[in-house]
């Protein structure tokens, strides 16, 4: 991509999320009390209202729940991926998350994996690809 893509300065309860971008690590929070995990970054669980959020690495795989294909770049950094897809995927671990696809145009229930956009900053945006290796 010839221009940067915009993405939000990390907040201070994002901040862990971006850091571990830098090493191509997908994390995400998992409430101690009720061990769900919670995307996106939050101070509070979404599910029981507790505070005690960590931060756990994940595998990066999961599954496409839905698929949206773009013919228009939102951004002007992305006018040389049309078409690709905003895409939610049920990652293995138990979260859904929104991202994208580019490349081949995934189908709901396509395996995925985590792949890396770098950024100008040294952080890496998560984005998802078929497999590298069958499943």
């Amino acid at each position: 991509m010839s221009e940067t893509l915009p993405v939000p300065d990390p907040s201070p309860v994002s901040a862990a999320f971006w850091d571990a971008t830098r090493r191509r690590e997908l994390t995400m929070q998992r409430c101690g009390p009720c061990d769900r995990l919670v995307w996106y970054p939050r101070y509070v669980c979404p599910y029981c209202g507790e505070t005690s959020l960590g931060w756990e690495k994940l595998s990066g795989k999961g599954v496409v729940y839905a698929v949206s294909v773009h013919h228009r770049p939102a951004f002007p950094a992305l006018a040389d991926k049309v078409p690709y897809s905003v895409v939610l995927v049920d990652l293995d671990e138990g979260a859904r998350m929104m991202s994208n696809v580019f490349g081949a145009i995934p189908v709901v229930g396509d395996r995925v994996e985590v792949s890396w956009v770098p950024l100008g900053d040294g952080r890496q945006l998560p984005v998802f690809q078929p497999p590298s290796e069958p499943q």
